[in-house]
């Protein structure tokens, strides 16, 4: 399942598949961000990419 088709399930569902609330989820995606930005880019690329989180 791609995060598109995830974000347009019901909040029970949501919570199901990912172990969270979808608001709890969008402030951990704010977290990753912010922290995103004042990381220093050394050493390898991350696996994660913030591209697919919007």
């Amino acid at each position: 399942m791609t995060y598109e088709q995830v974000k347009s399930l019901k909040s029970e569902n949501f919570k199901r598949l990912c172990g969270v609330r979808p608001n709890t989820f969008s402030k951990m995606v704010e977290v990753v961000r912010s922290q995103e930005r004042t990381k220093q880019k050394t050493g390898r690329p991350g696996k994660l990419s913030l591209v697919i989180l919007v």
